[in-house]
């Protein structure tokens, strides 16, 4: 079932994230609205908080290989959830990261 989840900011105002999730409260936005919102328990700063720590683990891990690449680019999904913030979305049973590294020619 897909909602929106209103994730305040820890700056003032909030974001409005749609999730695919069963879910427990909601309620309405608006009395013209159909859709709900339900309220997240955490800001969006902090739910997404999570993603740089393991974006920058597995960044150090490639280019602290012995014949570390000249680049390196992690592209992955991101999900929200309003109960546990966000997590690395999975394709099936595996997680899906996408790896790219580049080395460029050292001929001088």
């Amino acid at each position: 079932m897909r909602r929106l989840v209103e994730f305040p900011l820890d700056q003032g105002g909030t974001v409005l994230v749609e999730v695919d999730e069963g879910g427990p409260v909601m309620r309405g936005i608006a009395k013209d609205r159909a859709a709900l919102v339900e309220e997240a328990n955490r800001t969006f700063e902090a739910a997404t908080s999570v993603v740089a720590p393991a974006a920058r683990s597995l960044i150090a891990r490639l280019r602290g290989m012995d014949d570390a690449p000249d680049e390196v680019g992690i592209e992955f999904g991101l999900q929200l959830s309003a109960q546990t913030g966000a997590f690395i979305a999975s394709a099936a049973a595996q997680a899906n990261f996408k790896i790219t590294v580049t080395w460029r020619s050292r001929e001088g």
